[in-house]
């Protein structure tokens, strides 16, 4: 039996790194202590988001230029790859002639390419136009996909949207659902809109027919991500938790393996509970996408452990690489403080008494700080305890079984008389017929 799940282990991760090139980096892209490879990094991203992650990446490296122009020139080098001139003149002003004159504004490019935009969008007007006129049903819809693929090409997201969104009417299939459905979840992730990803996510799970293991993978990946930007982290990692290996290089142009790892992973530790982190561990699916980021299995089997120290210090190792992800920097502090703060909770849980300079070694802070961190959440009744603030110990506010065993005994004999005496006047009522006397007489 170990045998085979080792081998069913083994083609996943085969799966996961399978992309049919040799981009895959088989290595971990992000690491403890160590600063983020750019490049291992860009090459598990395809298209668009590629380009924004670069961009997003020298935005937040102002402090560290080596790696804020090798981001630049790897976004130059993709956007050049495409037909948004916009975006060639924002990363070209970013680089302000500091790569050489290789990378510079290029107005020859520019015109070229807008140039050959306007061909291509008179041609597609035309022939859409033609289309509508013959009342062809899969012409028109394939007409305003080309619509919508040209104006994402260009940058310009809410006509794309809309393009995309007009096929609904000339859908025939329920996989043409699924197509103009997964289209418009990938121009809302673009635009911030997430609102419209969960709207589309429902629509297209609404044709279970047309849904295979792949666009069943990439909807939860959507859906995680926008539970994680509503800041629903417990949905959001159930979701990424339910994630399967098929998903593998299938959805680059939104998300790697390696951020379903990620992602999944911190918002579990900053949200499930003690059973629902051991199902989270031993979830085979969800193993191998841990195996991707071996920082991050660490932390969580250190946290399960209680080697919180362990725990908060891969934690601190990847904080800023972590910062660097265009969809989890917004999100960093808040689960950074939810893990700690439920680390102090389960740290305190088991005992009556604790001796807060034991403690302060344990999670590797001074005593003073560590007081204060525990009185506020003392303060907001997530502990039950008081601190002596002499002896630096923490009390444990256990309640008085004994006494609550009474209460509760006292309040059931309380109920079960009330019950009884109504019970007694019912059927009294009843045997003297009291109740049809009074509604004859009505």
């Amino acid at each position: 039996m170990e045998n085979d799940e080792e081998t069913s282990s083994g083609q996943m991760m085969d799966e996961i790194y399978a992309n049919g090139d040799d981009k895959q980096p088989h290595k971990p892209i992000i690491s403890s202590g160590e600063q983020l490879d750019v490049e291992a990094y860009a090459f598990l991203y395809s298209g668009r988001t590629k380009i924004m992650r670069l961009l997003f990446i020298a935005d937040r490296c102002d402090t560290n230029p080596s790696m804020q122009l090798e981001a630049l020139r790897m976004a130059y080098d993709e956007i050049k790859k495409g037909e948004d001139t916009q975006l060639f003149k924002e990363a070209a002003q970013r680089i302000d002639n500091r790569l050489g004159p290789n990378y510079g504004y290029d107005s020859s490019w520019i015109e070229a390419v807008e140039r050959r935009a306007e061909q291509r969008k008179e041609k597609l007007d035309n022939e859409l136009n033609a289309y509508r006129t013959n009342l062809i049903k899969e012409s028109i819809r394939m007409g305003y996909n080309d619509f919508g693929d040209f104006y994402y090409a260009h940058g310009q997201f809410g006509d794309a949207f809309k393009s995309y969104v007009r096929t609904r009417d000339y859908c025939t299939t329920a996989k043409h659902i699924i197509t103009m459905c997964l289209n418009a979840i990938l121009v809302s992730i673009e635009m911030g809109q997430f609102s419209h990803v969960t709207s589309y996510i429902s629509k297209a799970e609404q044709t279970p027919e047309a849904l295979d293991p792949v666009t069943i993978a990439k909807l939860r990946c959507a859906a995680g991500l926008a539970h994680l930007e509503a800041k629903k982290y417990k949905l959001a990692a159930r979701k990424f938790l339910e994630v399967g290996p098929e998903l593998g290089n299938n959805y680059s142009e939104v998300i790697a393996p390696q951020d379903v790892a990620t992602y999944g992973g911190l918002c579990a530790l900053a949200t499930f509970d003690r059973t629902e982190l051991k199902a989270f561990i031993d979830n085979l699916n969800y193993r191998n996408f841990l195996e991707l980021v071996p920082e991050i299995r660490e932390l969580i089997n250190d946290f399960y452990s209680s080697r919180y120290a362990s725990c908060l210090d891969y934690l601190g190792n990847l904080k800023a690489n972590l910062l660097l992800d265009i969809h989890l920097h917004d999100h960093v502090e808040t689960l950074y403080q939810d893990i700690r703060h439920k680390a102090l909770i389960q740290y305190t849980l088991p005992f009556v008494s604790v001796d807060l300079n034991m403690m302060a070694n344990a999670f590797k802070t001074s005593v003073s700080g560590l007081q204060k961190e525990l009185e506020a959440l003392i303060t907001s009744n997530q502990i039950q305890a008081r601190i002596d603030s002499h002896n630096k110990i923490l009390y444990a506010r256990h309640a008085d079984q004994r006494n609550a065993t009474f209460q509760r005994v006292l309040q059931t004999g309380t109920e079960f008389d009330r019950d009884v005496k109504a019970m007694l006047l019912r059927a009294n009522i009843i045997k003297h017929e009291f109740n049809l006397r009074q509604t004859r007489k009505i």
